[in-house]
């Protein structure tokens, strides 16, 4: 083996992109009980994707579960070309889309009065964006305000947002995830940020922080 070969073997995402393939198979092949085992690395993350889109507790669970039957029934027709996790998201978003518009639900934006007549987002002040030390961004009370400030954010800025700040899903992944290119992902997420900014900053001092952190297993929600 070449040290080329063994690095890869040891690089940790390879590792567990071959565990993934090896259950993936062993589903294909009938051992339904390995299902879990592929899905648990990315119950939260589902979760989050759903609520992104529905801001709704009982409805993102059941967008949920029922994202993870759909991927359970179709898992034959997972070809590889995108990661198990991008795929799994992609129903995620599709599953939840379609559960919004079944509700009918009329959103009304907060930040409507700070577009151009393109209904682009035009930033207060681009001056008041510095950082703070991403722990202040753990304490329950940052989180609550973020939750709330989400909830004033258009569809598209926040699902980009908590895909990529919250879930931490690469550029790429959240473009297939979503449906768009990754130059729309890069900007909607800019125009997220910024809009958060603005919403935030007033009750934070002036402060805000481009790529917020949040302890593992916690929901800012």
């Amino acid at each position: 083996m070449t040290l080329a070969g063994a690095a890869s073997l040891a690089d940790p995402a390879q590792i567990i992109l071959k565990q993934e393939e090896a259950l993936i198979r062993r589903l294909c092949d009938g051992e339904n009980e390995v299902f879990y085992q592929l899905i648990r690395p990315y119950e939260r993350r589902v979760y989050a994707t759903a609520f992104a889109v529905l801001r709704n507790e009982a409805d993102a669970e059941e967008v949920a579960q029922e994202a993870f039957l759909k991927a359970f029934k179709h898992i034959r027709q997972f070809r590889g070309e995108a990661r198990f996790s991008t795929w799994l998201l992609h129903i995620t978003v599709n599953e939840a889309r379609m559960r919004r518009r079944k509700n009918h639900a009329e959103v009304m934006e907060a930040m409507v009065d700070y577009q151009d007549d393109q209904g682009t987002y035009i930033p207060r002040d681009f001056a008041d964006w510095r950082e703070i030390p991403s722990e202040t961004l753990e304490r329950h009370e940052i989180r609550q305000k973020l939750a709330e400030a989400l909830e004033s954010l258009t569809q598209k800025y926040r699902e980009v947002f908590v895909l990529r700040d919250m879930q931490h899903v690469s550029i790429e992944d959240t473009a297939k995830a979503l449906g768009i290119t990754t130059a729309s992902v890069k900007t909607r997420l800019l125009r997220a940020r910024l809009m958060l900014r603005d919403l935030l900053a007033p009750g934070l001092g002036g402060d805000w922080i481009s790529r917020p952190h949040f302890a593992k297993g916690s929901k800012p929600w």
